[in-house]
């Protein structure tokens, strides 16, 4: 049981230096302006819909094909 409350007690301040260090790591992020964020979401915008075109193309494709194979 002892062993039990120190291993409770040891990890305890493990999470506070964790949450220390992390909240320090965050000051150092260089966040994206108003400008910025706008055109990074209109580029994942576009790469989703240009993925999913593919991806409809290519699953249109190979339904026609099997098709084909089974007639």
């Amino acid at each position: 049981m002892a062993a039990q409350e120190t291993a409770i007690q040891s990890t305890i301040p493990r999470w506070k230096r964790f949450l220390r260090e992390v909240r320090a790591e965050l000051k150092k992020v260089t966040w994206p302006g108003k400008s910025e964020l706008i055109s990074f979401t209109g580029i994942v915008f576009v790469t989703v819909v240009v993925v999913a075109a593919l991806i409809w193309v290519i699953d249109a494709s190979f339904t026609q094909l099997l098709k084909a194979i089974i007639k």
